[in-house]
């Protein structure tokens, strides 16, 4: 069977995805991104005057997850049974992973993913004062559980 985009419709048209007929089965997501920044900005985070950039970002990227069929025209409204946003301070940056889940008929990836999007922002916001050049990078999913299609587990994550 030829895989297809799932958002549109027989003639082509946007459509939301019709999940009514989708089983209710418990689902997770976990997801990832990375934010480049130097030595210095890195030891400077415990001094931001705006308070802790990560703690800031945690409730940023948990806020976020909630708030995805807002952000995102096509997704579904999910009641999230649990969002969670945690870094890993490295050579070179900050690495970000948000877990997801909920028990619905229809995925948690989205929200996962706009969870690390946007603590990765925050991160940015709360010390672009001190370096300009901060990049994000390598937002994607890491594995999902759940639903029809099952397990989908990354290879080579970072």
């Amino acid at each position: 069977m030829k895989k297809r985009l799932s958002h549109y419709d027989a003639k082509g048209a946007v459509s939301m995805v019709d999940v009514s007929d989708k089983q209710v089965t418990d689902r997770t997501a976990i997801a990832h991104a990375f934010v480049r920044m130097s030595p210095e900005v890195i030891r400077a985070l415990p001094d931001n005057k705006k308070g802790n950039p990560l703690e800031i970002a945690r409730i940023a990227g948990i806020s976020a997850a909630k708030k995805t069929s807002e952000l995102i025209p096509l997704c579904h409204q999910l009641p999230l049974t649990h969002v969670s946003v945690d870094f890993d301070i490295r050579k070179g940056g900050i690495s970000v992973t948000a877990q997801a889940a909920t028990a619905a008929r229809t995925g948690v990836e989205m929200e996962a993913l706009t969870a690390v999007s946007i603590a990765a922002l925050t991160i940015y916001d709360m010390t672009k004062a001190l370096d300009k050049g901060i990049e994000i990078r390598d937002i994607h999913l890491i594995e999902k559980t759940g639903g029809k299609s099952g397990v989908y587990r990354r290879k080579n994550s970072k």
